[in-house]
């Protein structure tokens, strides 16, 4: 078989995602009190890390967490051929200060797929994204896609994909960024303009949102770029990236 018409079958139905998250309110004082005092529970694990009071700490991690966070933008990829064989991609930024808005047009986009044949990709996804965005959309009282119904699967029973799963290597605690990887595998891509802790503070202090759309679309593009690396698969020429409204 061709190499290019493997591609093409290989990555049907398949999509990149990449979560922006952000602590659920501008400050620790500002979140519901049970969630307060839950959070001074948490922190207990890792405070002796640095001597940060618990609000500090909120501000800096409150966004790793599904309890504690939420999800202001998403960025989606999705690779297509058209007749020279060369790779497309299509790139999609979902923002919202509504975070049941934004999921309720993620989930139109996922929902258009038959159950059971979308595959995801993205990078610690299967660790981060996957499961954040699992949690959060229960959090918003909204049902699970069929995509990620995966709750009590077994691990080889999940077809979603992992960049940083396959840079490790079966090393589980081996964790590198997307744009360190990115630099190691040669990807000529545009670097990030900061580290996920920082968009908390990109969106509420500064409430800036065309950096944020930015910062996700960036993301999305080196997402695929790294992933094609690793598969052996050819990169997409930058005229051939189109974002989309």
């Amino acid at each position: 078989m061709p190499q290019s018409v493997s591609w093409k079958r290989r990555l049907k139905n398949f999509l990149f995602i990449d979560l922006k998250t952000v602590a659920g309110e501008a400050s620790l004082l500002s979140a519901d009190p049970r969630l307060q005092r839950q959070w001074e529970e948490k922190i207990r694990h890792f405070r002796n890390e640095d001597d940060l009071s618990a609000a500090a700490w909120y501000d800096r991690r409150a966004s790793y967490y599904a309890e504690f966070g939420k999800i202001i933008a998403v960025g989606i990829g999705g690779l297509y051929f058209t007749d020279d064989d060369q790779p497309r991609l299509k790139v999609k930024v979902l923002a919202n200060d509504d975070e049941k808005a934004l999921l309720d047009e993620l989930l139109v986009i996922l929902n258009r797929y038959p159950a059971g044949e979308l595959t995801l990709c993205a990078h610690n996804g299967k660790e981060f994204d996957f499961p954040y965005l699992c949690r959060r959309l229960m959090a918003n009282g909204l049902p699970l896609p069929h995509a990620l119904q995966i709750s009590g699967k077994k691990p080889w029973e999940i077809t979603h994909q992992d960049t940083l799963e396959r840079w490790q290597f079966g090393d589980k605690r081996h964790f590198v960024p997307l744009d360190l990887l990115a630099a190691v595998l040669d990807v000529p891509t545009r670097p990030l303009e900061w580290q996920g802790d920082r968009t908390s503070e990109v969106y509420y202090r500064e409430h800036d949102w065309p950096r944020i759309e930015q910062y996700t679309q960036d993301s999305v593009v080196m997402l695929v770029q790294v992933y094609m690396r690793m598969v052996g698969a050819p990169l997409v020429a930058d005229e051939h990236i189109v974002v989309s409204e």
